[in-house]
């Protein structure tokens, strides 16, 4: 194949606060990964994450204005710049220990979205991530000024929990969170993992439950969320009606049309021709399985009714993702150390 494959930039004069402000988030995250084992690394990151943010924060503006030509529609930043902002103040307070994020946090939080409860988590939008992360510091560091975040917190939380007064997701007949007709999956491995996060939070805390109304009556411990992140993450990988995995080469059966140009088109090896892009369309319909198997790509999932299309033109259901793999990983991992199970 040979598509053009553009490199675009935000600048001073073409801001991108929330590309920029997201990049800075993911390098002081890094930092804390890597501070015991390579001090020297994770050092260059936090500094390159507190340059960025800076660039973020002095130019304000959403990516989507500079470069809407490109990125839209379908990755516009819908929910603007601000929650990245706080999305990166937060994980740069926790990577640096620097208190002046902390008082940007307090000073900010309020115009960045901070007092507005948010039901879903996604690569556009930061805020239910945001108030999880910003809940560990009073449930394990006992910061006060972080109470609030605990309290949207639980109203997150409990909002896919049956049975909480606050809920008020919606679920397939099979079992499956569902938020969206398109790639809806990468709501549910969101959620798992945010469900997961909060549980350990919650777990490292004395006594620590999700508060879900009721005067205070109605509460969720951490065990009922790990239980219900387990019954996502099993119907992912073939616990569902269909007995379908929606992670390809997992399992016995999983879907063998994805929507994905390297996974579709025929190798070099068996095909040395070249393939040009107008080209491609031809695998793109063909009915054939895709000759490459894309192993370990999570798909945007069934249907509100547990059905699949195994189409790769339906990439509403068929196309994978980085920022649905992602999240799953995180859950994945969780479950895969039995030192961090709590049921």
């Amino acid at each position: 194949m040979d598509t053009t494959r553009n490199v675009y930039k935000v600048s001073s004069e073409n801001p991108g606060s929330d590309v920029a402000a997201e990049t800075a988030a993911a390098l002081a995250a890094a930092s804390i990964v890597f501070k015991d084992s390579d001090p020297s690394y994770s050092t260059k990151l936090l500094q390159t994450a507190i340059q960025v943010f800076d660039f973020a924060n002095k130019y304000k503006g959403s990516y989507s204005d500079s470069l809407g030509s490109v990125v839209c529609p379908f990755y516009c930043s819908y929910s603007g710049y601000h929650d990245e902002l706080l999305w990166a103040a937060s994980w740069l307070h926790r990577a640096s220990e620097n208190e002046s994020y902390l008082t940007y946090i307090q000073s900010n939080g309020h115009t960045l979205g901070a007092d507005e409860d948010d039901f879903s988590f996604s690569w556009d939008d930061k805020r239910a991530g945001t108030k999880i992360l910003l809940s560990k510091g009073f449930l394990e560091d006992n910061i006060e000024d972080f109470q609030l975040y605990k309290a949207h917190s639980d109203n997150y939380i409990c909002s896919l929990a049956p049975g909480s007064p606050n809920f008020q997701a919606q679920y397939t007949p099979g079992g499956l969170l569902y938020k969206g007709s398109e790639s809806n999956l990468q709501y549910v491995t969101t959620s798992s993992f945010l469900l997961l996060a909060y549980a350990k939070y919650l777990s490292s805390s004395q006594g620590g439950v999700a508060a879900c109304g009721g005067g205070g009556t109605s509460t969720i411990t951490s065990d009922k969320l790990v239980s219900l992140a387990r019954k996502q993450v099993d119907y992912i990988l073939g616990n569902n009606p269909a007995k379908m995995s929606y992670m390809v080469g997992f399992g016995q059966r999983y879907p063998q049309h994805v929507h994905h140009r390297g996974s579709s088109l025929p190798s070099v090896h068996a095909h040395p021709a070249h393939i040009s892009c107008g080209d491609g369309f031809q695998y793109l319909n063909s009915r054939s399985p895709n000759p490459n198997i894309l192993v370990g790509a999570v798909l945007g999932g069934p249907d509100n009714r547990d059905n699949f299309a195994d189409d790769r033109n339906n990439y509403q259901q068929s196309e994978p993702a980085t920022y649905i793999n992602a999240p799953f990983v995180g859950a994945l991992a969780f479950f895969s150390d039995q030192s961090t199970q709590l049921v």
